[in-house]
């Protein structure tokens, strides 16, 4: 598909994330007025909920809402036509100078507009369904004839996380504390993490959910998805190895999940479906894919310290090395009879390529912290120091275009002042 032109010029730079081909969902404040929702294109942020208010969209007065929720719940015909009416009227051929006129005023500078959480998270679900992560992990930790679980080739492994700290690109993260067991020692100690990570994920934004008691096909899945979203899943591992077992992560991994503002919709991904890797062992039918599911996303993250004026880039993957899908794990998520609903969250797992600089996390960058980093300024690390700012980005590349997520971005700050626990007794 070639560059669809528009009449806001920055959306037809190539090296931009929002041309008129993606048109990214998202929720922005600016002048002093309540959040509301935009879409993304070009510099600019279009507010929906202005055009609502004078009769150029439609979508049951949802769009004056602080949150994408509203919009979402209306299912994937309301979706795509409000897309469609947006692209038309943005279109460089499409729009006469009076509906020019008309829309214009509710184009918002980027640089004006402050980025929200793009929608209200009901329930938060991390999945483990990179194979290059997984046998990276298990290898360190099992060896490479133990790395996968028994279960792992057979469906998409996953835990239930927070969704209270799910926070917007741009949120600071606060060190976490908790217990830990040194190497060697018999008593685990408490304190700040001192093996702060991060996990470079896709995020995907459940739109419409199913009853209770009901399983989805794939199929079916794939439909219920709004979009998708950037997602960094900090990690504490020094926490989470000493709490794993039996039950999975808890602190190590409940403190914060990182995600863009901008929720890019499937249908502006849909040029850059491909698929995923041969099955080594055959899936039991639900999980069936009825045609190709991965989409051809690049995605890097990018590393600076707080006394650096640059960043390093110390991973660059793609999407498309996932084992499962999107819509693979949503289906396995309510084959149980689990209820989704508008605004569950559901990350990708670690996204891992097969080289060294392909790998999604410090944990494995660093090979469990024995090969330390060397960043672009001389300094190196095995895991994030405090001031330590990590950015996500990602792209699908078109001829001539980006569908861009921009970024997810954060920085880690000190632990908060551990209480005087001996007081409180």
């Amino acid at each position: 598909m070639p560059l669809m032109r528009s009449w806001v010029e920055s959306a037809n730079r190539p090296e931009t994330h929002f041309p008129l081909n993606n048109l990214p969902w998202g929720v922005f404040a600016a002048h002093g007025a309540e959040p509301r929702c935009g879409v993304a294109i070009g510099d600019f942020v279009l507010d929906l909920a202005g055009l609502e208010s004078v009769g150029l969209v439609e979508a049951g007065g949802t769009l004056a809402r602080p949150e994408l929720n509203g919009l979402m719940a209306q299912g994937p015909a309301v979706w795509r036509a409000l897309r469609a009416r947006l692209q038309e009227i943005l279109a460089e051929d499409g729009a006469d100078d009076a509906l020019r006129a008309r829309v214009a005023p509710w184009l918002v500078p980027m640089a004006e507009a402050v980025p929200c959480m793009p929608f209200r998270v009901q329930g938060f679900t991390d999945f483990y369904a990179g194979k290059h992560h997984a046998m990276n992990v298990g290898t360190m930790f099992r060896g490479p004839e133990n790395a996968l679980p028994p279960n792992w080739l057979h469906m998409p492994i996953g835990y239930n996380g927070r969704a209270s700290t799910v926070v917007v690109s741009g949120t600071p993260i606060h060190r976490p504390l908790g217990q830990m067991r040194p190497p060697g020692a018999e008593m685990p100690v408490f304190g700040p993490s001192r093996r702060l990570d991060i996990e470079l994920e896709l995020g995907n934004v459940v739109g419409t959910g199913n009853p209770m008691g009901r399983p989805v096909t794939v199929a079916e899945a794939e439909g219920m998805i709004f979009g998708h979203v950037l997602l960094n899943d900090w990690s504490a591992r020094d926490i989470q190895a000493w709490e794993y077992q039996p039950l999975g992560p808890f602190q190590g991994k409940a403190f914060a999940t990182s995600i863009s503002p901008w929720v890019v919709s499937p249908e502006a991904l849909e040029p850059f479906r491909c698929a995923g890797p041969e099955r080594e062992r055959p899936l039991l039918p639900y999980l069936h894919e009825p045609r190709p599911m991965m989409y051809d996303i690049r995605l890097e993250v990018h590393l600076r310290p707080a006394d650096e004026a640059d960043a390093t880039v110390i991973c660059r993957t793609n999407y498309r090395e996932m084992y499962y899908s999107a819509p693979q794990q949503l289906a396995h998520h309510a084959v149980c009879g689990c209820a989704m609903r508008p605004g569950d969250l559901i990350g990708s797992g670690t996204i891992s390529g097969p080289t060294r600089d392909s790998r999604g996390s410090l944990l494995e960058l660093t090979w469990n912290g024995q090969e330390p980093l060397t960043l672009a300024g001389g300094q190196t690390r095995s895991f994030l120091e405090d001031g330590d700012s990590v950015t996500l980005t990602g792209w699908a590349q078109g001829d001539g275009y980006r569908i861009g997520f921009g970024i997810c971005e954060g920085t880690i700050l000190p632990a908060v002042t551990e209480p005087d626990w001996e007081a409180s007794r």
